[in-house]
């Protein structure tokens, strides 16, 4: 009995395992969205070293605006060696190309501002982030983030994210293939995939018709692309019925637009800006 309550009080008394700690380098990792802006410190495993931050994207936003905005946002978080940004248009070695609704003048729905188009038109983003943050930064589309962060490197994978609009991103072996804005070609009606599929739309039109869009894209996707497999993102990955889909298709987190940050700097990808050195190397 004596023998049974020593080994009782030992066990409850044992000192615990310390708690690894995290591997460097750190990747501070931003996910630029058309309502919010989000981020957080990885580490080289891929795990959140601080909890996420968000405050709400707010319009007009011009090019200086939004590096002052991210610059307060990641104020916060701990030192990293690196960063990287996913951005909600085409972006091209770290130029933008395309702003999507930050060049509107009040958000999504609103009308586009010239001004905003003209200052927002090749935007060096990947230069400015890294002067602004003091640390060299990447810069891709959030979907090709957000894909980063799941593909498997088997064969051509598709991603799409569904939220504010429709993003699409393409691997092949794991390698992120150039951008195609395919939220901008048309897709039935005379309406593109983002007019078509888009929160706005979905909330006009309901639920139910709008996932039979989601389908039908789909299908369309599969058609052109013969792909090997399709993940799902974004917010509206969620209103999704998973036994609705084929076996090909995932739906996955949303978080994968924070934890896609850390791919960038692992593979060399087409149509990533590659002129900053990884500070690991």
């Amino acid at each position: 009995m004596a023998m049974t309550d020593q080994a009782e009080t030992s066990s409850s008394t044992a000192t615990p395992s310390p708690k690894a700690e995290p591997k460097h380098p750190f990747t501070l990792a931003i996910d630029v969205g058309a309502t919010g802006l989000k981020a957080s410190v990885l580490d080289a495993d891929g795990a959140m070293v601080a909890d996420r931050v968000k405050i709400a994207t707010t319009y007009p936003m011009s090019p200086q605006k939004l590096i002052d905005d991210l610059t307060r946002l990641v104020a916060p978080l701990p030192d990293a060696e690196r960063a990287s940004a996913g951005f909600p248009g085409m972006v091209r070695a770290g130029h933008v190309l395309s702003p999507s609704h930050l060049n509107t003048k009040h958000g999504p729905g609103s009308h586009v501002d010239p001004d905003l188009v003209e200052a927002w038109r090749g935007f060096d983003l990947a230069g400015a982030l890294t002067a602004a943050l003091g640390r060299p930064t990447k810069v891709a589309n959030d979907a090709d983030i957000q894909g980063s962060a799941v593909a498997t490197g088997q064969g051509l994978e598709l991603v799409i994210t569904l939220g504010t609009g429709f993003g699409t991103s393409y691997f092949y072996d794991g390698k992120l293939m150039p951008h195609m804005e395919f939220s901008h070609h048309p897709f039935r009606k005379g309406e593109t995939y983002d007019e078509q599929l888009g929160e706005a739309t979905r909330k006009e039109i309901g639920e139910e018709r709008w996932t039979k869009r989601v389908h039908r894209a789909i299908r369309y996707m599969r058609e052109l692309m013969y792909f090997d497999h399709l993940y799902i993102g974004g917010g509206n990955s969620r209103r999704l019925v998973r036994d609705d889909l084929d076996d090909d298709v995932t739906i996955v987190d949303n978080t994968a637009g924070i934890l896609g940050g850390i791919k960038l700097w692992e593979t060399d990808h087409i149509g990533v800006n590659t002129t900053e050195a990884d500070p690991a190397s």
